[in-house]
């Protein structure tokens, strides 16, 4: 009985990691071949849509993710590799607005305010990907930002009918870092429960052309 018992509990704990790591094996998989790290080899698009994230961390500090991030669609930009520069990121409230503070340095680093659009509701990299396609009209695009999150966005955007590859930004190895990396694991584990309970964008609105 106790052997039993030991293991349905052993069962109980391996379950949760068996899990989390056959999620990450699937997006991993799944982004084969399609993130880039060279601008020289990645085929170009005609938009580039980079995802939001906070320019400074919770103590100040000014978060590598973002300027990597900003750097990598610059190259991209310069190097004929995309026309249009999509933004899309989180703008929950007046104190708190991702795709107009990127816009403000993606111009300092010099791309043209009429080649960058701005989508204030991806919230999530769901709603981002999902809005892409239904919103901006989209059919294939290159996402920016780093390697783990790409990967994630290409399955999404597969997923919901968009073509999608990536344009690896540096990414950190830093205690930053592996906090980032950790929180990617459950972060794959919901993407598959999106896709089982059919999860929407938060808002969709009137459709905006890129041009």
């Amino acid at each position: 009985m106790k052997k039993r018992l030991f293991r349905i509990f052993g069962v109980l704990i391996l379950l949760p990691f068996g899990l989390i790591l056959l999620c990450d094996s699937i997006i991993e998989s799944s982004a084969k071949g399609k993130t880039y790290t060279s601008v020289d080899k990645i085929p170009k698009n005609r938009v580039g849509l980079v995802l939001g994230t906070s320019k400074k961390t919770i103590s100040g500090y000014e978060n590598p993710y973002y300027s990597f991030r900003i750097r990598a669609t610059a190259e991209l930009y310069k190097a004929n590799k995309i026309d249009f520069v999509l933004v899309s990121g989180d703008n929950g409230s007046i104190y708190y607005n991702e795709p107009t503070t990127m816009k403000k340095d993606l111009i300092q680093k010099g791309i043209p305010k009429d080649k960058i659009f701005l989508d204030y509701a991806g919230f999530r990299t769901l709603d981002s990907m999902v809005r892409a396609n239904v919103v901006f009209g989209l059919d294939s695009v290159t996402v920016i930002s780093q390697k783990f999150h790409n990967e994630r966005a290409i399955y999404l955007a597969n997923k919901k009918g968009l073509n999608a590859i990536g344009f690896n930004a540096r990414d950190i190895s830093n205690q930053h870092g592996y906090k980032v990396q950790l929180r990617e694991y459950f972060a794959r584990v919901k993407v598959f429960l999106d896709l089982v309970l059919k999860t929407e964008p938060k808002f969709y609105g009137n459709t905006i052309e890129i041009e």
